[in-house]
Formats: C-alpha cells, structure tokens, sequence
C-alpha cells in the first residue's frame, strides 16, 4: 500500500517478490508520477524471474486488503485508514526487517535532527572496525530491506524512525514473544512541535516517540536530551539513561555536553560497555568539525555518546567525526561563486529538510552569524506555529516565499511585524533567480538558503524533491 518514490513501499515489493509472493501494488498516485519506481520494480521481476505485478493506481480496492494475506502499509498511511481495517494482517518494511535481523541496532528518532544524528553515527560505527560493517536505513530514504540480506551478528545497523514508524511497530511482538523493537542504544534528538495535521496532540506525537525505548531493558541506553520531554524519556525507560546538553551536566549524570568554543564533552557512571573511568571527563566532540551549527553539534553528541556508551573507542569517534560532513538537504553547502560587484562570495545552501518553523530559524542563526542571508522560505502548512521564522527573521537580510498554505500564514505575520518580502513564488526558478539578484546586490559576503520550515508537498513531491529542484534552479543561473 503506497508505492512511493522514497524506496521503502519499493523495497518492500523487491523483497517479497525475491521470496515468491504474488504481489499487488495499490497507490493513490498515476502511473506517471510512479514511474521510477515501477521501472526498478519490473527490473527486479525481469532479473529474478519472479511473477508479474498486479499494479493499481489512482485509487485503492478494498477487496485488494480484504483477499491479501498481509498488507504492507506505507508509514504515511493513517492507521485509521478504512482499507487497512479490512485486512487480515498488517506489516511495514521495519517490521519484515526487525523480525529477521541479527545485527545490533541502533535506533535513531526525534523532531529534528534525526538524519544528522543517524549520519553521524553510521560515520562513526563505520570507522577503524575490527569485525562486521555498519549500514545505515530507515527514514533517511533507504530501506533496511536493502541491505537485510548482507547482515550478520558482528553488524551494526542505525535506523532513522520517524513517529510514523514507531506508531505502526507499537506492541508488535517477535516471534519468541520479546518486544519487535529492542535497540541496544536508542537516541532521541530535539523534540518540538510537528505533525499537528495528523496527531490530535502533542502528547499523542510523543506517545509514538516512546515507542523507541519502550522494550528496552538494562542492557541497553537510551539518550535523550536534558529538556521537559527528554527527562520524561529518561526517567521512564527501564534502560540506563544518557543525557546530551548545551550545559554540563551534573556529577553522577551519565551525558555530555557542548562547551561555549563548540567542543563536546561527557562523563560516565556505571556504564560497563564504555570501559571508562566512572566521572573522568572526555572530549567527544572536537572543536573542528566540517559541518555548521550549534544544532549540528548537538547532534554529533548524540551520535558520539550513543557510541561510547556501547564501548566504540574514543579515539574512533573523534576522528570520524572530524571527517564526517553532514548530510544532502540539511545545511548543505552546494555552490559557491563570486559576485559581479567586487568579487566577494556568495554561498548557497540546501536546507530542505528543514520542514518545521524551529529548523528553519536554527538556519537562520547559523548563516546570519558572519554574512549576510537571503533566505527562500516557506511551503504548505502543518499547524505549527510560524513565529520562530518571524522571529529570526529579522536578521536575514531579504526574505523569499514559495507558495503554500504556510506561507500565507507566514506573510500576515511578516507583514504585522513590519517584515517585507518578495512572493510567494509557484516557480521555484523565479524564487531562485531573485535570491541571485538580492545577493548580487550585497556588498559584502552572502549566503543563500532555502531552508522553507513547511511541508513541501503542493509544489513537490517531498522535501528532498524540493532540495533537488533547489540546487537544478541555482545551477542553472550560475553556470
């Protein structure tokens, strides 16, 4: 049930045709929009001999769901849908996955910073192993079930998990009767307010964030951050909890936390795996790093001391982490030229990932620091609040809207704010092409970012459909 174009309703028919399933694949979307993955998914049968696929677009059949034997449910799929309560079994990729698996996981969740914190931690399993690979899947666009195959106990696999993925892997049980889902580390990053187009409340959002630790038991660690939400984590699961911070954190407190100059430090108390001493304090996060940000930094401390707690080496982590360099749509540094009026740079960032207000303002902070900004903003409404863009919005030195939903509510606060700015654009070419203008007419180093703190959907197909087009338009008119 959804094909999608992200790869894990794809993923999930590759791999039941492998096993010899008769597969049907029902989507909402046109045969068009579907292309690629139709194509890789008749490659697949092609290669594999495997039996045809029944396809139907535009519209579901709710005898389809009735007759299947299982239903594999896309993640954005409500769980309320009335074809899912049609059948008889309902599983997801994570859920195929987590069921056959032998690898040691580590699971990834959070608002924002998921992906930066996954990435970051792939760097640093994947550095200086003695035994077994590290593999990187989940949310981030990959499915595990690319890669189920090539795993063994010595592995070590990270997996991004959005709260639509841990909604649908709730209660689910192994077959020898533990909990699906049982990471070794389990990491939760910033929490803040998304998702109110689809959960009634915030506490209904957090309620499938919990779900990441909820069969975790001593064995394992749980990190989570030392705000209302995080200590609520903490103090619930029956793991041994680890706390990141931007300030130290107390004696006797397993964490770590960011210094003033950027560097990130921890100390650790009964924590066997970690082979330190209890209380020394460690630098885990050099102050030279490739990425941008305070956030960034706060996300390779979470990755860093998920990794410690489970006995990496220090040595390891810092040094992947000084090579590690972030991840495509999240501050992502993807050209740079000189400008015609003195030569002076202009930078351009993707940062479409950033699909709530708070991410976009983070964006804000971090490229206004030095140079000026002109920032490309804006997308279709989630019910959030737009303030935190309003609010640092005044530092940019020019503001450029795309058209949606929220960048109409965004306008009507700009305006009431005494704001100015430019659009919004339905043409992402022409937003493009004004921020060029705006910039060229700094006098001084600029940067330029599309960091939008919407949805992307009405203009895009996703937010990495929207980076893409992103980084095509601004090619396009500096070659």
């Amino acid at each position: 049930m959804g094909l999608g174009l992200h790869g894990g309703g794809l993923e999930s028919a590759r791999f039941l045709l492998k096993r010899g399933a008769e597969v049907t694949v029902t989507d909402l979307r046109d045969e068009t929009t579907l292309e690629p993955s139709i194509s890789l998914l008749d490659k697949t049968r092609a290669q594999t001999g495997s039996k045809p696929v029944r396809y139907v677009f535009g519209k579901h059949d709710i005898d389809d769901f009735k007759n299947a034997d299982i239903v594999i449910k896309n993640p954005g799929v409500r769980p309320d849908s009335q074809f899912l309560q049609a059948a008889k079994k309902i599983e997801t990729d994570l859920s195929l996955f987590l069921s056959l698996s032998p690898a040691r996981l580590f699971a990834v969740t959070g608002t924002k910073g998921k992906s930066g914190t996954a990435s970051a931690l792939y760097k640093i399993l994947s550095t200086d192993r003695k035994n077994g690979k590290a593999f990187l899947g989940g949310n981030i666009t990959v499915s595990p079930l690319t890669f189920l195959d090539d795993l063994s106990r010595n592995d070590d696999v990270v997996l991004e998990l959005s709260s639509f993925q841990l909604g649908d892997i709730k209660n689910r049980k192994a077959a020898d009767g533990s909990g699906l889902l049982k990471p070794k580390a389990a990491v939760i990053t910033s929490i803040m307010r998304d998702h109110l187009d689809r959960y009634a409340s915030m506490e209904e959002y957090i309620d499938d964030k919990r779900n990441i630790y909820r069969e975790q038991d001593k064995s394992c660690v749980t990190v989570a951050g030392d705000d209302e939400w995080g200590k609520s984590f903490t103090s619930e699961t029956k793991a041994k909890p680890v706390v990141w911070s931007l300030n130290k954190t107390r004696e006797g407190v397993n964490g770590g936390w960011i210094e003033p100059d950027g560097r990130g430090f921890a100390r650790f108390y009964d924590l066997n795996e970690a082979n330190l001493k209890d209380g020394e304090i460690f630098e885990l996060v050099p102050e030279k790093l490739l990425i941008q940000g305070r956030h960034q930094r706060l996300n390779a401390l979470c990755a860093a001391l998920s990794a410690a707690a489970l006995g990496v080496e220090i040595n390891a982590i810092t040094s992947a982490l000084s090579a590690y360099a972030g991840v495509e749509h999240r501050l992502e540094l993807f050209r740079e030229i000189k400008s015609k009026n003195g030569g002076f740079a202009i930078r351009f960032y993707n940062d479409s990932a950033a699909t709530i207000p708070e991410a976009a303002a983070c964006c804000v902070e971090t490229l206004s620091e030095k140079d000026s900004l002109i920032l490309v903003t804006g997308g279709t409404d989630k019910n959030l609040d737009f303030y935190p863009i309003v609010n640092a919005a005044a530092k940019a030195e020019k503001i450029i809207l795309l058209a949606g939903t929220g960048s109409d509510k965004l306008a009507f606060l700009l305006a009431r704010n005494g704001i100015s700015h430019d659009g919004p654009f339905d043409d992402l070419n022409e937003a493009a092409r004004r921020a060029l203008e705006s910039a060229e007419k700094q006098k001084q180093s600029c940067n330029v970012a599309l960091s939008p703190g919407c949805a992307s959907f009405g203009m895009f197909l996703n937010e990495f459909d929207r980076g893409k087009k992103w980084k095509e338009a601004v090619s396009r008119l500096t070659n």
